[in-house]
């Protein structure tokens, strides 16, 4: 092989991986437009959405008891003070030996 032939060979080749960097260049250029990247993440987000209920489905038909004490406690965890509120109120009126008293007398 002479020098010609090397020398095309390697102009050859030389376009093709230019070729291959500007078909590259382009795609990246796609992937970070602002319309395909909110795409990408509206997509990520239902996926994780329905993969996460899907688990949660699974889980609740493995364990009901398990949720149902779990998710009691968090109910209970949450409306703590509404709870603890309406017990002291129920103990008050329970205990109040003289009912002509209101509750929100300091005596």
């Amino acid at each position: 092989m002479n020098g010609t032939e090397q020398y095309r060979l390697a102009t050859a080749r030389a376009e093709q991986k230019k070729m291959r960097f500007l078909a590259s260049v382009s795609a990246a250029k796609e992937r970070v437009k602002p319309g395909r990247l909110k795409r990408d993440i509206k997509e990520k987000a239902a996926s994780g959405i329905h993969n996460g209920r899907a688990y949660v489905t699974g889980k609740v038909k493995q364990q009901p008891v398990a949720v149902g004490a779990t998710a009691t406690a968090i109910l209970i965890y949450l409306f703590r003070r509404p709870i603890s509120a309406l017990f002291k109120r129920t103990y008050v009126r329970i205990t109040n030996r003289n009912p002509e008293r209101a509750e929100t007398d300091d005596g």
